[in-house]
């Protein structure tokens, strides 16, 4: 399966074969921040699979061991890459084309959640990462 994607204004365009993977609803501070969102959708393939069509990303290092990818026009989330992990990056979920064809399979970060979203989808949660909690 080919998934598709780009941002708001469509000046950066991207798709991937990889199998989706690690798909989760991040609720970190970091990531709220970055996205102005609650929590941020997010899912990982190989990075040897990721493909840009159109435009260029722009990076930045929002942490000492991340760095996230946006559209410099638009301010569009669209990836994050972990320098622990530099052979996957997480994709934003909503920056597909259609975000239903890779729904979250579970919550990372709870600890960090907003007091005032509930969870009640019954997927599993995580207080950290799936490897910390």
């Amino acid at each position: 399966m080919t998934l598709s994607g780009g941002c708001f204004c469509g000046a950066v365009r991207f798709e991937t074969d990889g199998a989706p993977f690690n798909s989760t609803l991040c609720h970190c501070a970091d990531c709220r921040r970055v996205s102005g969102a609650p929590a941020v959708a997010w899912f990982s393939v190989p990075t040897n699979t990721l493909r840009w069509l159109a435009g260029q990303m722009q990076v930045r290092r929002s942490s000492p061991q991340a760095v996230r990818g946006f559209c410099a026009a638009c301010g569009t989330t669209l990836t994050y890459q972990n320098d622990s992990w530099p052979d996957e990056i997480d994709i934003a979920t909503a920056s597909l084309d259609d975000p239903n064809l890779v729904p979250p399979l579970d919550h990372t970060f709870v600890r960090s959640r907003l007091d005032w979203l509930k969870l009640d989808d019954g997927l599993p949660q995580f207080q950290t990462t799936r490897t910390n909690s």
